[in-house]
């Protein structure tokens, strides 16, 4: 399992360079990845969340979610990490860029 140690905001840019449509966000309450889908409809965009839930159970990680008819937006941060970014994170992300279904935007 990748750490869950904060990751520094340079470290969290470098990383976002090798994953397409991910982007860094941050509050008070913490740092996060995000990225945003659209999909054909909304079988479509919740058959892609089915397959992130494998992903978040798989890993014992789980996202934000966020589903409205056929847009789909994940937000990923660590909260036993004081809610930062971690590796964990960046792993998962990478995992969903892999699934079927990933590459919309």
């Amino acid at each position: 399992m990748p750490a869950r140690d904060p990751l520094s905001d340079d470290q969290i840019a470098a990383a976002l360079a090798d994953l397409d449509g991910w982007r860094a966000e941050a509050d008070d309450d913490g740092t996060w990845i995000a990225r945003d889908f659209a999909f054909a409809d909304f079988q479509e965009a919740f058959a892609f969340l089915v397959r992130v839930a494998f992903v978040a159970e798989d890993m014992d990680h789980h996202p934000e979610i966020s589903n409205v008819y056929d847009r789909v937006s994940l937000g990923l941060s660590t909260h036993d990490a004081g809610n930062r970014v971690t590796e964990t994170d960046l792993a998962f992300a990478a995992r969903v860029d892999a699934l079927p279904g990933a590459d919309a935007a």
